[in-house]
């Protein structure tokens, strides 16, 4: 990363600026999480094993490479991989391990129709990103928080590569609910991750929702917002155009406008030129007959 003089990190500029966080969480629907001790590549679609650079590059699903906060663990040990549907109703985790990396080459990630293979997992996980290559607020800032969270108590936690959005570090992603976070502190990661073991989601410093378009996620938080709603998985959202239908369990629903608000331009990442800035919110939330 650059130093050039002037030089700031992202995330305290754009904390400067107040810029929000809903709708900028990573869009995908299934997550497959590998751990990888050491180093990871800033670019998971050009990672020298080529079983893993398969996996980032296949359609509908989104790799992460993980590892144990602040160790590195035992060499030659079994590696841990997690699958994860995010879908509302179809909420699930499961896990198996391998011997190493090349062993995915197997792996046939299944459809959307299809059960996702592995032993189920019952604890939500909380995924940090630490991933320097790509940014160094989430190195500094992501490790800090994974260790703090540790040392509070909490076991299922992992730092992970790239979740996009590092200009709100520490973020962090919840599996399976898929809802991600930024500007976290040990409580609030805590939080987070706690609530989804009841099925439910936080909704403070939440980016949004993975399994929905960033509009969708804006939509979501809003109704969120208006009626005080903490079921994970009660929520249905629709694009339409200006905005989102979201449908509740109950048969409820809401019309919400979304537009995009243009800020200053400043760096997306540490040490990059100033670039625009577009970020969204919802500008009404309407009931629906």
């Amino acid at each position: 990363m650059g130093t050039a003089p002037g030089w700031q990190r992202c995330s305290l500029l754009a904390l400067a600026r107040d810029e929000p966080l809903a709708g900028s969480a990573p869009v995908t629907r299934r997550w497959v999480c590998v751990e990888q001790r050491g180093s990871w590549p800033s670019d998971l679609t050009a990672h020298p094993e080529p079983a893993l650079a398969a996996l980032a590059a296949t359609p509908g699903w989104r790799l992460l490479l993980i590892r144990r906060p602040g160790r590195r663990g035992e060499h030659g040990a079994p590696l841990r991989v997690f699958l994860a549907d995010t879908a509302p109703g179809a909420t699930r985790v499961t896990t198996f391990t391998i011997d190493g990396p090349e062993q995915l080459a197997e792996l046939e990630l299944p459809a959307d129709d299809e059960p996702l293979p592995g032993a189920p997992v019952g604890d939500p996980l909380l995924l940090v990103c630490t991933h320097g290559r790509r940014d160094r607020c989430c190195a500094v800032d992501g490790r800090a928080l994974a260790l703090a969270v540790v040392d509070a108590g909490e076991q299922h936690v992992w730092e992970c590569s790239h979740l996009g959005g590092h200009r709100f570090a520490p973020t962090a992603l919840v599996l399976p609910t898929g809802y991600a976070y930024g500007r976290l502190d040990p409580a609030t990661a805590i939080a987070a991750r706690k609530a989804a073991f009841p099925g439910e989601v936080d909704t403070a410093q939440c980016r949004g929702r993975s399994t929905w378009s960033p509009t969708g996620q804006v939509a979501e938080l809003a109704v969120r917002a208006a009626t005080g709603l903490r079921d994970a998985d009660t929520l249905q959202v629709a694009d339409v155009p200006g905005g989102a239908v979201v449908t509740a369990r109950d048969g409820r629903r809401w019309e919400v406008d979304v537009a995009a608000l243009d800020g200053a331009p400043r760096p997306l990442s540490c040490g990059t030129d100033p670039a625009p800035m577009t970020a969204l919110h919802a500008k009404s939330v309407r009931a629906l007959p």
